[in-house]
């Protein structure tokens, strides 16, 4: 059994409603991966804007294993304390990790980020010597179209992430950067400048499952 662990900020936990690139990502590895797999984490909810908690259960779509590891504000400063915990109880195998968002807009700037980043990595190691793991970089957003001194930061982190990943990828732990989706339009793949809408979710998806394919030949392309 294979276990995929989605780990996020807003756009991964995702909110009530959705169906999230969670669930995407699932059906694709369904039609295309040949053995047992199952999605993994210490939680299953989406975040609730009326009660401004994660505390809703309605998926567009329930019927998929909803765990995961993401949270609405939630960053690479958040994730990194939490994960050991997280992979040494779910025994995740491979890490899909999309955040620097929120780190980058509200905890740190973008060396300090790329730095949580390495800490996240050595935890996850802690408790599984062979983790794999995908990092998406962060993914153009309404605030970068608007705020160029943020857009820099995210720039800037962008290169050190894929730094950071090129220098402590492992053979026995490797580690894969994805690429932003080329096609991501904040109008027409997100509802708000930044979280993803339908077809926003598969964008993000198969982001993940294209590296997987690409770098492990793992899964086959995504098909949507």
């Amino acid at each position: 059994m294979l276990r995929f662990m989605p780990v996020g900020d807003s756009m991964t936990i995702g909110s009530t409603g959705d169906h999230t690139w969670r669930y995407r990502m699932w059906r694709h590895l369904c039609a295309a991966y040949g053995g047992p797999f199952t999605l993994v984490g210490p939680r299953e909810t989406l975040y609730d804007k009326a009660t401004d908690a994660p505390t809703s259960y309605a998926y567009a779509d329930p019927d998929f294993p909803r765990g995961h590891l993401a949270g609405w504000g939630e960053g690479w400063q958040q994730m990194a304390p939490l994960i050991r915990e997280a992979v040494r109880t779910t025994r995740a195998d491979v890490l899909l990790v999309s955040l620097g968002l929120i780190d980058l807009g509200f905890y740190t700037n973008a060396e300090q980020t790329a730095a949580n980043a390495r800490v996240f990595a050595a935890e996850a190691r802690a408790a599984n010597p062979r983790i794999a793991m995908v990092w998406l970089p962060v993914i153009p957003n309404v605030r970068a179209a608007n705020d160029e001194p943020f857009a820099a930061q995210v720039d800037l982190f962008n290169e050190l992430l894929a730094k950071t990943a090129a220098d402590l990828d492992e053979r026995n732990s490797p580690i894969l950067l994805a690429s932003i989706p080329p096609a991501w339009d904040i109008d027409t793949d997100t509802y708000d400048g930044t979280h993803p809408n339908a077809s926003g979710e598969h964008r993000l998806a198969e982001a993940f499952a294209e590296t997987m394919h690409q770098g492990w030949e793992l899964g086959g392309e995504y098909a949507g």
